[in-house]
Parts: C-alpha cells; sequence; structure tokens
C-alpha cells in the first residue's frame, strides 16, 4: 500500500493481446508510473500479468476486475502483487487475508465501508469515483472515518486529479487516460510514455 500511495496513480490496463504486454510495461516504467493495474476480463489478462511480472521487476503488477475467489488464485498464480474489486465482497476480501495479498475492494456508501473497516481494511477503492459524488463525497464520508485511505478509479482524469491527489483521504488514484484501450491496441507506446511521464510529474509536484 505505501508503494501504491507513493506512486499516486495507477493505471488501469485493458489488454486483449498479449504481445501488447512487453512493450506496454516498458511505456510505464520509462514514463516512471511503476505501478499498474491489469482488468481480469481478457483473455489476456493472466498473460499480460505474468510477463510484465517476470520481465519488469520494478513494476508493481496487480489484478482488477476480480470477482471471485477462483479469479484470486488464477492472478496470484500469474505474479498479481494486489487484487482490487469493483465492489466488497466479504468473502474475495477475507480469501486475500489468508493468501496475504493486499485487497482493494470497491465502496460507494458508508454501510460498505463499515463493512470494510470490520474486514480490518485500511484502503477501499471509491469507484465509480466521479459518478458518485467525487472528492465532495469522499471528503464527506472520510470525515467519519478518520483512518481510511481512498483509491478512486472512474472518471478520474487529468482535469480532476490534482485535486484528487492533494486531499489527505487519498492513497493513489486510479485512471486510464494515460492507457487508453485504442492506443494500446494501436500501438501508440511512444505516446503512452509521454502522459505517463507528464502523470508522474504531477504527482510528484503535487506530493512533494
Amino acid at each position: 500500500m505505501k508503494k501504491l500511495e507513493n506512486i499516486g496513480i495507477i493505471p488501469v490496463v485493458v489488454i486483449h493481446d498479449e504481445k501488447d504486454a512487453m512493450p506496454l510495461a516498458k511505456a510505464l516504467c520509462d514514463g516512471g508510473l511503476l505501478a499498474v493495474e491489469v482488468t481480469f476480463r481478457t483473455d489476456a489478462a493472466e498473460g499480460t500479468i505474468r510477463k510484465m511480472s517476470e520481465a519488469y521487476k520494478e513494476l508493481l503488477v496487480g489484478a482488477g476486475t476480480v470477482l471471485t475467489t477462483e479469479q484470486v488464485d488464477r492472478a496470484v498464480d500469474v505474479g498479481a502483487k494486489f487484487i482490487v474489486s469493483p465492489g466488497l465482497n466479504p468473502k474475495v476480501v477475507r480469501y486475500c487475508q489468508e493468501k496475504g495479498i493486499p485487497v482493494i475492494p470497491g465502496v460507494v456508501t458508508p454501510s460498505e465501508i463499515e463493512q470494510a473497516l470490520e474486514l480490518g481494511l485500511e484502503v477501499v477503492k471509491f469507484f465509480p469515483a466521479e459518478p458518485s459524488g467525487g472528492l465532495p463525497m469522499i471528503q464527506a464520508m472520510g470525515a467519519a472515518y478518520t483512518k481510511l485511505k481512498f483509491m478512486p478509479t472512474g472518471g478520474i482524469n487529468l482535469q480532476n486529479v490534482e485535486a484528487y491527489l492533494k486531499s489527505d483521504k487519498i492513497l493513489a488514484c486510479g485512471g486510464s487516460w494515460m492507457v487508453k484501450e485504442q492506443d494500446i491496441c494501436d500501438g501508440n507506446f511512444e505516446d503512452i510514455t509521454k502522459k505517463c511521464k507528464a502523470v508522474s510529474a504531477l504527482v510528484q509536484s503535487v506530493r512533494a
């Protein structure tokens, strides 16, 4: 969690072809974003996580959109270092805790937050962030849960991310604007590297 906080912005990627795994990992590392959440909803997800994890040891590779304990096993077996879920499934959370792997489930309400706290979690995903009230909602709810940190994802972009990063309630932000699905498919990895460099510089300027 500390590594994710230091990185500040976690690229959320959708990869349809394993051939894109290596050039994307290189683009992320060259751009200074040393973490990635690979969404676990394509046939290429497992191979992508394995290739990235084995070739780029400095890159913290996690699996996103994990919905079941079976998916947790598959993700961890290929090298995922953290698990992210769109919602709060106590069974999945407990399973990850038993395996000793960090898990960040999604929440949008105080009731879900209290379930997360009951499970011993200190970090939750706020998803979908912007449609659910964005930073004002996080700050309003967070005031009651002083030790909890959030990783907002969904609608985060270059125009609003700075405000999120300035809040002491935010561990990191998840986003895909620097790793757009179409850019990955089209092989625009130089452009992805440039966007990642800009994002990394922004994090450092805000959180220095």
